[in-house]
């Protein structure tokens, strides 16, 4: 492909630095009465935010209903649950608040609001019909407290149906959340272990668009951009959290790689990573991507020794020279991040059962491996998962 050819289309109004979420006091808002999609964990409560956000629309005269059962992995049950609690309280737009798996299943329910039938009966790949949507989704309001997944500046939503173990991305032009709120402010209080695990997400999406054969001039921009600032300050953030600066740098970096994903795409690293957290709901998704990072990168830097090299420059090692020296400075930013012990076996993975894993990748997400810089098997495949397991 032409790298000079490319298509853009990011049509969210985004708001971005401290404070912003006080906008939604006074903005002109996309209806009147919101589903605000909320986890079924306790930080929006304990730290205030959602009880900042309600005052917020009681202000701008917006009522709004609070449905709070959204699992970090998030399901094809909350979409469908979350669904009619908006119809039935006659929601007319969805805001999602939190981290990625709100946002994503706000995407989601949104779409489930405006549409008849089931939500796998649109989704494409696994044993999603692929079905065109009959009608627009609502609009969505995409709040993030996380600085990880870069849905509030893309289309895209995974969800998991658990019963045939599918964990899927989908997404078109109309799941762009209208409005998005990224303000640092919300983000300081995430704990450590979680400011890792979703700031190497963000990296991997950088990253990953940086290598699909679908990359362009655009795409590249934003993904170099993404990777400087998190190799800048995502140890940083994890060592402490009070670092505004640190705060603000992952928050962009986070926003840009969803730049990123809209503009060019993961590859299979990601479909590797959703087959696991498929099986194994408990993964986090981020330390999942972690656990696999080595020997996937390990795999494919010889692929496109020059891309990997100036993704170690980006990184911050100046002198980089070799494509190895990406796949170092990724070991050294875990180390630095504490996440270089984490163990597939601890989180009840089963080395018996990598292939089955890599299968259900290929299966589910195989869309993502077109898009790899190199065609993998699923010998290959198997073999990335056989290597990253301890």
């Amino acid at each position: 492909m032409d790298k000079n050819n490319f298509s853009y289309y990011i049509p969210t109004k985004i708001f971005f630095g401290s404070g912003m979420i006080n906008k939604l006091g006074e903005m002109k808002l996309p209806g009147e009465k919101a589903l605000i999609v909320i986890s079924s964990g306790t930080s929006m409560k304990k730290y205030g935010y959602l009880d900042k956000l309600c005052k917020l629309l009681e202000k701008n005269s917006c009522e709004y209903v609070v449905y709070d059962k959204i699992k970090p992995n998030p399901t094809y049950k909350n979409v469908m649950e979350g669904s009619e609690i908006a119809k039935k309280n006659n929601c007319d737009f969805v805001i999602g608040l939190g981290g990625g798996s709100s946002i994503d299943a706000a995407k989601s329910i949104a779409i489930m609001v405006t549409n008849e039938g089931d939500y796998w009966d649109y989704v494409h790949g696994g044993t999603g019909l692929g079905l065109p949507l009959g009608n627009k989704p609502l609009e969505i309001v995409a709040i993030t407290t996380t600085a990880g997944t870069g849905t509030e500046a893309d289309p895209w939503t995974v969800i998991t149906k658990e019963d045939t173990f599918e964990k899927i991305g989908y997404g078109n032009n109309d799941t762009f959340p209208s409005i998005s709120i990224v303000d640092p402010d919300l983000m300081m209080s995430v704990p450590t272990k979680l400011t890792a695990y979703q700031g190497f997400d963000a990296l991997f999406h950088a990253t990953e668009g940086y290598l699909a054969n679908i990359s362009n001039e655009i795409s590249d921009m934003y993904a170099l951009k993404s990777i400087e600032l998190i190799g800048r300050s995502l140890a940083k953030a994890v060592n402490d959290g009070n670092d505004k600066e640190a705060r603000t740098d992952m928050a962009l970096a986070n926003t840009l790689s969803g730049f990123v994903e809209s503009t060019s795409s993961c590859i299979s690293e990601h479909s590797l990573e959703h087959a696991l957290s498929a099986y194994h709901p408990q993964l986090p998704h981020g330390a999942g991507l972690i656990m696999i990072s080595e020997s996937y990168y390990r795999f494919f830097m010889d692929k496109v020794p020059d891309r990997f090299i100036k993704m170690a420059r980006a990184l911050g090692i100046q002198n980089a020279e070799e494509p190895i020296d990406f796949v170092n400075g990724l070991l050294k930013l875990q180390k630095d991040c504490g996440v270089d012990e984490l163990k597939l076996s601890d989180y009840g993975i089963q080395k018996d059962n990598l292939e089955m894993y890599a299968k259900n990748a290929m299966d589910t997400m195989g869309g993502l491996f077109e898009l790899d810089p190199y065609k993998l098997t699923l010998s290959e495949a198997t073999s990335i998962l056989e290597h990253a397991y301890k």
